[in-house]
């Protein structure tokens, strides 16, 4: 029964090829990075990150071989190539909202920010209430931690941290600096520092506690890059279209096996659980050597997907609906990988071990999909948000990014 987890791949093909449209010779996708495009992306990018957190959870190389059950092996290793994805689609529809939009700055943490910290922290109260039933002791010191989000219940709300920091970031240098270059360089900038701090943090319980935080961050600025220079890039890549797609696909393989080769030889654990006393520099630069081959890898690997759909286009209704859910559903869907998991974050007895990893997925994606659909009304209502309802096939079909 085991080996039923192995229908996923499949399925998840189906679910992009269904409703997909491959342009003729000649002719081109000219909507691939239009909301409408990138919010299908975005859903379904939304159930590989599931995916990759219960290959974690089921058949990570650092658990015990009795809880190993093998069959989403694939996803392990690449959650940063995921999040790349929407921090990449980020930093472009950021600044194209930015240009074609008339004040657009008008309200901006309202509609852009506060969505996202309420989102954040309702997952969380969800999070320390069920650790709390399932008998973690929270003292007085950890509830505090908790419940301002210094500490997380959720191990993966990491991610609502770091994108309206720079939503933020991109909002103070292009709002206050009038020169487009310099905005631009200073956001950079601002990231790039986000991301050196990082490295020189160790693994902890709290806020840039490891390398998840700041190895997809550069595919912000990527976006960004993208967005400003989107008509010069894309006219090139036509004229020479099969060529690059070729590359950049090989690309894939070969920056993914040296970003593997470097992870193993320099690691960005190195020296953090020995007994050695290992000076800071020597930890960092490491890190660094190891975050070097993971943006090229990440950036090879989102290449290659916006090459391709400039020549197809993809779409669908489930694409569609998980494409409105996203953020929601990458909050909440880690609840149910832990409950049903062999223990609730490493710490806790969970409520049921499912051991076989099909039935985890489908229960893990049954519980989910409702969960964010009612986090979703929860964090409208208190962010005043769509206060007249929409349909899902309306959100889908703008072109331009809020």
């Amino acid at each position: 029964m085991n080996k039923l987890v192995y229908l996923v791949y499949p399925a998840l093909v189906a679910l992009l090829v269904v409703g997909m449209k491959i342009s003729k010779k000649g002719e081109w996708n000219e909507e691939f990075m239009s909301l409408r495009q990138t919010k299908f992306l975005q859903g379904f990018t939304a159930l590989l990150i599931m995916c990759h957190h219960l290959g974690q959870k089921t058949c990570a190389p650092w658990h015990e071989m009795y809880v190993i059950v093998h069959g989403l092996d694939l996803f392990v290793d690449y959650g940063f190539y995921f999040v790349g994805i929407f921090l990449f689609c980020s930093g472009y529809g950021l600044y194209k909202s930015y240009k074609s939009k008339e004040n657009y700055f008008k309200g901006f943490f309202k509609k852009r920010v506060l969505p996202i910290i309420v989102t954040f922290y309702a997952a969380e109260y969800i999070f320390i209430v069920v650790r709390y039933l399932l008998g973690e002791n929270i003292d007085t010191r950890k509830l505090i931690l908790y419940l301002i989000g210094f500490r997380f219940a959720n191990p993966n709300s990491w991610y609502l941290i770091a994108a309206p920091l720079f939503y933020l970031i991109f909002y103070l240098c292009f709002k206050f600096i009038k020169n487009e270059k310099t905005a631009t360089l200073v956001t950079s900038l601002c990231i790039v520092a986000y991301i050196i701090g990082g490295t020189f943090i160790r693994h902890n319980p709290y806020w840039m506690c490891g390398e998840w935080w700041y190895q997809s961050a550069p595919m912000f600025i990527c976006g960004l890059l993208f967005a400003q220079n989107d008509k010069k890039i894309i006219a090139h890549v036509k004229k020479n279209y099969i060529a690059y797609l070729i590359i950049s696909f090989v690309l894939i393989f070969i920056l993914n096996f040296v970003a593997g080769i470097l992870n193993n030889k320099f690691s960005y654990y190195y020296g953090e659980y020995s007994y050695m006393k290992v000076p800071l520099f020597s930890m960092v630069w490491r890190k660094w050597v190891t975050l070097i081959g993971h943006i090229l890898a990440s950036a090879s690997f989102i290449f290659f997907i916006f090459i391709a759909m400039l020549k197809v286009k993809i779409g669908n209704a489930v694409l569609g609906f998980m494409g409105t859910i996203t953020m929601e559903f990458y909050i909440i869907h880690g609840l149910f990988v832990e409950l049903f998991g062999y223990s609730f974050d490493d710490m806790l007895r969970s409520i049921v071990y499912v051991r076989n990893p099909a039935l985890h997925f489908v229960i893990v994606l049954a519980g989910s999909i409702p969960s964010a659909l009612l986090l979703k009304m929860f964090v409208d209502l208190v962010a005043q948000r769509n206060k007249k309802p929409k349909r899902i096939k309306n959100q889908v079909n703008k072109e331009i990014s809020e």
